[in-house]
Formats: C-alpha cells, sequence, structure tokens
C-alpha cells in the first residue's frame, strides 16, 4: 500500500498531538485536580476559592486537551483513510464523542466554580449546600468520563485494527493496540453492569494499556514514520 506526502505529515501531526495531549491532562488531572479536590466537600471548596487562579488554569488545560484530541483524530483520519474510508470516518466519530464527554467535564468544574462564587443569587443556598453541590457537579464528571472512555476505545480498537491491516506500523505493535484497546472497552462496558468490578480490576488498568500503546505509537510515527511493512508469507 503506497503512502503519499499528505500522509506522512499527517502521521508526524498525530505523533506531536499524542504526546502533547497525554502531557497537558497529566498536569491537569495530577497536578491540579487531584491537588484540590478532596473527598470532603468544605475541604474541596476551600482548595478551589484559595487556589481559583490554578483551578481555572486547569480548565483552560482540559479546553486545550480537547483541542488537541480534535487534531489528533483528524490527522489520524488523513493517515488511516486510505486503508479504509469508512473505519476512518467512524474512528474519528467515536474519538469526536469522547471530546464531547470532555467538554461536559470541563463544564461541570465550571459549574462547580460558579456554586461557590458567592453571588447573590445563591444566597438563598446554605454554604454547606453549596459546597455539596459542587462536591457532586466535580463528582459527576467521573460518570461522563467512562461514557467518553467507551467511545474513546472503541475508536482505539478501529485504529488499531486500521494499523494491522495497512503495515504502516509493525504488526506487533498494532496489534497490542487492538488488544490493550479492546480490553478498555469491555472493561468500561463490564463497570456500567457490575459496579463494584472495580475491585476485580483495578480502574487504573481499564486504560493504561491503551495509554502505553498510545505513547508508543507517539513515538515511532515522531521518529520512525510510516512505512509498508513487509509481511512474509506463512
Amino acid at each position: 500500500m503506497t503512502i503519499d506526502e499528505s500522509q506522512r505529515k499527517a502521521a508526524k501531526v498525530a505523533g506531536l498531538a499524542y504526546l502533547v495531549t497525554f502531557a497537558i491532562v497529566v498536569y491537569v488531572n495530577f497536578g491540579i485536580h487531584d491537588r484540590l479536590i478532596a473527598a470532603n466537600s468544605a475541604e474541596t471548596a476551600q482548595n478551589i476559592l484559595a487556589h481559583e487562579r490554578l483551578f481555572r488554569v486547569g480548565i483552560v488545560g482540559d479546553l486545550l486537551y480537547c483541542a488537541g484530541v480534535v487534531v489528533l483524530l483528524t490527522a489520524l483520519y488523513v493517515v488511516l483513510k486510505p486503508v479504509s474510508h469508512g473505519l476512518a470516518l467512524l474512528a474519528a466519530l467515536w474519538r469526536l464523542v469522547w471530546v464531547l464527554m470532555w467538554l461536559v467535564m470541563t463544564l461541570h468544574l465550571l459549574d462547580a466554580l460558579r456554586l461557590l462564587s458567592g453571588a447573590d443569587y445563591l444566597q438563598a443556598l446554605e454554604a454547606n449546600q453549596l459546597q455539596a453541590l459542587a462536591r457532586l457537579n466535580l463528582g459527576t464528571r467521573f460518570d461522563y468520563y467512562y461514557v467518553g472512555l467507551l467511545f474513546g476505545s472503541l475508536a482505539s480498537t478501529v485504529c488499531g485494527y486500521l494499523w494491522f491491516k495497512s503495515c504502516y506500523i509493525p504488526r506487533a505493535l498494532a496489534a497490542f493496540g487492538v488488544i490493550s484497546s479492546a480490553f478498555c472497552v469491555a472493561c468500561t462496558l463490564v463497570f456500567y453492569i457490575v459496579p463494584n468490578f472495580d475491585r476485580i480490576v483495578s480502574l487504573w488498568l481499564f486504560d493504561t494499556p491503551m495509554g502505553l500503546f498510545d505513547i508508543a505509537l507517539s513515538f515511532w510515527l515522531l521518529f520512525r514514520g510510516l512505512a509498508v511493512v513487509r509481511v512474509s508469507p506463512a
């Protein structure tokens, strides 16, 4: 299968977008959210109000992450469209659902901040009620996250199949992408059916293998690029 210059450039863009968005989401979640959001409503409210600028930086980071994922899905569509136009489009649309869910999560951050803003129209509610509502908005973000994760992992599974079919990257790496992404799909579906499934399989393990594939693929696309790997006949 031939590779044109637009695919090669898009592959570089995809590799860079993977790494940039990964860096953003790690910083926002572990450097900001984990620092400010506590299990206790009052403590969470105190943290956010004391570090409001940092909290807002996290919101901007989430928006930049969403923009980066749109760049990513566009680049992947350009690369994989010659392999299968329909499947590449399907993967892009599924990844777009992931972005939309992340935007909803970001809006919940703004809702929580508004509840803690002390606006006049909020005086009808007690401080502890506002804090509880703010914490509820922050907590429901995870429901949207796992809905988005389902569609994101479906997109990754389809892309993994297209990588495998195209031989643009080593088939072993592509196969790992298919398996790790399908594993995430299965875990997410079971988690919605069996809420305590996280006691059997840690939530961290749902998407960690898929994340490792994304990182490996990023470096491959950036430093090795696309190449039709010859497969020896069985």
